[in-house]
């Protein structure tokens, strides 16, 4: 993008904005409106919600464990409210970009289970706040069957807040998200998430020039104890194990010294998976997602593999900020169990996607083998039908790192099983000598 001129920066409140809403808009766009006429900009944007009956309509009790029912700290939550202000993490050179004036509109879709209010409230309103408001088309809230019914009812009396009733699971219920979408750019947020200054821009500039990559902000942590909203490094990508575990990785050493920029795009083996931004005709030509996966776990191996394999790229962006609640456990209950539940979604996209190279997945994780995953013949003949390169490719186009990590008990096993092989045979050798000088019948 343009980088601003020093006289352009001074004020940006002729971006384009909502019709019927340009004043407030504009107001609320320009840095540099004192805070009291933002306070009241806000205000007028927000409608008529009544956000204090909102939030206190079900609020912890005293005594309760605050941490019972969502896995971090629902008191800290409750009382920071609907909204805060946070600090601007990026790179102080984010603020000197520029992006096309006439960047597509999307649908935000967040799906939720059982989410506390002030959590859910609070990603919805930094959406509203923080986002050019001509760049949102609607914001879609899909309820996966939450216990609070009252919730969606009061939510949908916030500007552009639509809803949809969905199947069970966060899987399909993304789908079902999308295929209500009418913007032509989908973009996916949990709901304990604040998006930060500026966050929607670079990822609609990125779809824009290229249809087929998959953009995702860097993800800054919300501390699950005191909701602290703490910087996360820009230097890092995901990777992953062998057992298709996600973790977070330091850009290779030589990537890193190639950026001489860094508000560059980073380009990364796979995305975490809850927080990104889509083209839709390009997720419904892709095969959305694997719809046999069940609840939650490995969707975003699939995605990743699929986007990388069959035609597209998966990016970071450093310009655009989304703080991000990382729990240490899941508040709700899996039918089958956690891990069964994983396991059976990440067989599923080894034996689709990973080919000859699936047998490290085994290897990492035998209790997989042998569990059910159910029929994967509707994905490998969308495999087929979109021509997709063999997992070999991505191993060493995008992620050759991995070969280099398999876990140490695989490398283990495998010498033990090679020395058992060549002791094996030693011994065999050993048995036919004997064999061939014993004499034989009748002599």
């Amino acid at each position: 993008p343009r980088r601003l001129s020093r006289q352009e920066t001074r004020c940006c409140a002729g971006r384009r904005v909502w019709p019927g809403l340009a004043g407030v808009a504009a107001r609320w766009e320009c840095p540099h409106t004192p805070r009291r006429r933002y306070r009241a900009a806000r205000a007028e944007l927000l409608g008529a919600f009544d956000e204090q009956s909102y939030l206190q309509a079900k609020q912890l009790r005293p005594g309760d464990d605050p941490y019972r029912d969502h896995a971090f700290n629902l008191q800290e939550s409750e009382r920071l409210g609907g909204g805060r202000d946070i600090r601007d993490t990026r790179h102080y050179r984010c603020a000197a970009l520029n992006y096309d004036t006439d960047l597509p509109s999307t649908s935000i879709i967040i799906t939720f289970h059982n989410e506390a209010r002030s959590t859910l409230l609070r990603t919805i309103k930094s959406v509203l706040l923080r986002s050019p408001p001509s760049l949102i088309r609607e914001i879609i809230l899909i309820d996966d069957f939450s216990s609070d019914r009252e919730i969606i009812r009061l939510l949908l009396q916030l500007p552009l807040v639509g809803w949809c009733s969905a199947p069970p699971g966060l899987i399909r219920s993304r789908v079902r998200g999308a295929d209500s979408a009418s913007a032509s750019v989908l973009t996916f947020l949990d709901s304990h998430c604040e998006v930060n200054s500026a966050w929607l821009q670079p990822l609609l500039q990125r779809v824009k020039q290229d249809h087929t990559r998959v953009v995702s902000p860097i993800i800054d942590v919300i501390s699950l104890d005191n909701f602290a909203y703490l910087a996360a490094s820009a230097d890092l990508r995901g990777g992953f194990d062998w057992s298709l575990h996600f973790r977070w990785e330091q850009i290779p050493l030589e990537q890193k010294m190639a950026r001489s920029d860094p508000t560059q795009p980073i380009r990364t083996p796979v995305i975490a998976g809850g927080i990104f931004v889509m083209d839709k005709n390009w997720f419904n030509h892709l095969g959305q997602y694997d719809t046999h996966m069940d609840i939650w776990g490995g969707e975003n191996f699939e995605l990743s593999f699929r986007v990388w394999m069959c035609g597209g790229s998966l990016e970071i962006l450093p310009c655009s900020r989304v703080g991000h609640v990382f729990r240490k456990r899941h508040p709700y209950d899996f039918p089958e169990g956690n891990a069964l539940t994983y396991i059976r979604n990440t067989r599923r996209a080894a034996e689709v996607w990973m080919d000859e190279y699936k047998q490290y997945y085994y290897s990492a994780r035998p209790s997989a083998q042998g569990k059910a995953f159910g029929s994967i013949a509707e994905r490998l003949a969308l495999r087929r039908r979109l021509n997709c390169r063999p997992f070999r490719w991505y191993m060493e186009n995008v992620y050759p790192e991995l070969r280099y990590r398999v876990p140490v008990r695989i490398r283990t096993r495998t010498r033990t099983r090679t020395r058992q092989d060549s002791q094996q045979r030693a011994q065999n050798r050993q048995r036919q000598d004997r064999l061939s000088v014993r004499p034989g019948p009748g002599c």
